[in-house]
């Protein structure tokens, strides 16, 4: 009985398939909090939210990237609209995708490109932009944790 307990309980405590671990990362926009997770290395960027069933209210996925460049984002093997921002190495808004629908045609989905060179992109849940009243030149902030790189 108490091991079926205590398996009970350590299972409670994994993250639910689909659903934005609670890292305790946060990156905050035109005062809005949004807890993220971090994809900072090649393989994580490239997995991104691919084969997710929901993103929770309230958060999102930050990609973290070597160096400032345009960048292109797709929606290859995603299920769930964007909205997807595109941020400079001094976090300033450079563009937004908005309300960016799934794909599920791999190789063949189109790309979403920034207007001008980004460091980082948030991925939030489309209408988050909208919602937001997010324009170019809006400042992300990062709390603790958020790896900065290219800072000027």
């Amino acid at each position: 009985m108490r091991l079926a307990l205590t398996a009970l309980m350590l299972a409670a405590l994994l993250p639910l398939p689909g659903c934005a671990t609670d890292s305790g990362q946060w990156v905050e926009l035109r005062g809005q909090r949004f807890t993220v997770e971090v994809a900072d290395d090649h393989d994580e960027r490239a997995r991104g939210l691919m084969f997710r069933e929901q993103l929770a209210d309230g958060t999102g996925m930050l990609f973290v990237h070597d160096a400032p460049r345009p960048l292109a984002y797709w929606m290859k093997n995603t299920k769930i609209p964007l909205d997807i921002f595109y941020f400079d190495a001094s976090r300033k808004l450079v563009s937004v995708s908005r309300n960016v629908p799934p794909c599920s045609l791999g190789d063949r989905c189109p790309p979403y490109p920034s207007a001008g060179p980004a460091l980082y992109v948030l991925e939030l849940n489309a209408g988050q932009a909208g919602k937001l009243g997010a324009q170019p030149g809006d400042e992300i902030v990062f709390g603790p944790g958020i790896p900065e790189r290219g800072k000027p």
